[in-house]
């Protein structure tokens, strides 16, 4: 290990674990909107998920294959399985036909979706100030998205569906707080090559012939990098607390401009560029105030009866 990765604190650490994690994510993406351009969407997620497979069923293999199958909660595991695959799809068609930098930006807003559906679907209180946050978030996608008959095209409808459905999966992932990252990532990856299959199954063009064994490493790749990159993300929060490292997450369109400039040459439009500086400040603020809030609630917890009367 080089030195000046031995020097860095704990927090240093994982600050710099988290931005290799986005760079990693972004990566992913970029090579799975240029993939997705030669083959079709099953053939690419089905592949990535093979590839994910063999990297982690040793992994659970060594900690404990049993408890994959003891699954908590298994009607909302099935649940999380289909929004993430759900989400996966949406993303892939979405991608194909926009910017990466456009389609990141809509996948941005998940925890503004997120926080305005947690008091119905979790219970929890939302003050006036995140409600204020999250109104300006979906300014901000209404301004990214800028509604009329023309920018309306299904790339970006699938934009916002996929989008939702991974606020739907961060959701549910909430609520299976007890289930180890490694299951649900199995069940997740499990979903999609199922889904993968079906798709090649049941389209017309569902499995082009590979082209080079060039683009079979790089359709492998997705999968593996993928997994890289949750990996990445899950030891940075090990790392360092979740408010040092979490909003490095926004860097992830950082990468998306400058990979989708430089293979793609896509260059981001203003509507876009206004809207994702909205979205992004309004999703830190809520992060910072949910924080602040479970800190308050914690300090009172353990403070003594009559300072907290």
């Amino acid at each position: 290990m080089p030195n000046f990765i031995r020097q860095l604190s704990p927090t240093g650490l994982g600050v710099a674990v988290m931005l290799l994690g986005m760079l990693l994510f972004a990566l992913n993406d970029a090579m799975g909107k240029w993939l997705v351009s030669t083959y079709s969407l099953g053939q690419v997620i089905l592949i990535r998920s093979a590839a994910a497979l063999i990297i982690l069923v040793p992994i659970l293999w060594r900690a404990n294959i049993s408890s994959v199958l003891r699954v908590e909660r298994p009607m909302l595991q099935a649940s999380r399985a289909m929004f993430s695959t759900a989400e996966l799809f949406c993303f892939y068609f979405a991608v194909k036909a926009l910017p990466l930098a456009d389609v990141m930006t809509y996948w941005l807003a998940a925890p503004i979706y997120v926080a305005a559906l947690s008091p119905f679907l979790l219970g929890e209180k939302v003050g006036w100030r995140r409600w204020t946050a999250i109104a300006i978030g979906f300014v901000g996608v209404l301004i990214a998205l800028k509604p009329s008959s023309a920018s309306l095209t299904p790339a970006a409808l699938f934009s916002i569906l996929g989008s939702a459905a991974f606020a739907f999966m961060m959701l549910s992932g909430r609520q299976l707080r007890n289930t180890p990252d490694t299951v649900l990532a199995f069940w997740q990856i499990i979903g999609a090559a199922l889904a993968g299959i079906v798709a090649i199954a049941v389209t017309p063009d569902g499995w082009v012939p590979l082209k080079s064994g060039f683009d079979l490493s790089l359709l492998a790749l997705l999968g593996i990098v993928a997994m890289a990159a949750h990996m990445l993300v899950n030891r940075a929060l090990k790392l360092a607390d979740a408010a040092t490292v979490a909003p490095l997450q926004y860097t992830l369109l950082l990468w998306a401009v400058v990979f989708g400039w430089l293979m793609f040459g896509d260059i981001p439009q203003p509507s876009i560029v206004i809207g994702a500086g909205l979205i992004v400040l309004s999703g830190l603020y809520i992060f910072f105030r949910e924080n602040a809030l479970k800190r308050r609630l914690a300090t009172a917890a353990n403070a003594p009866l009559e300072d907290v009367v």
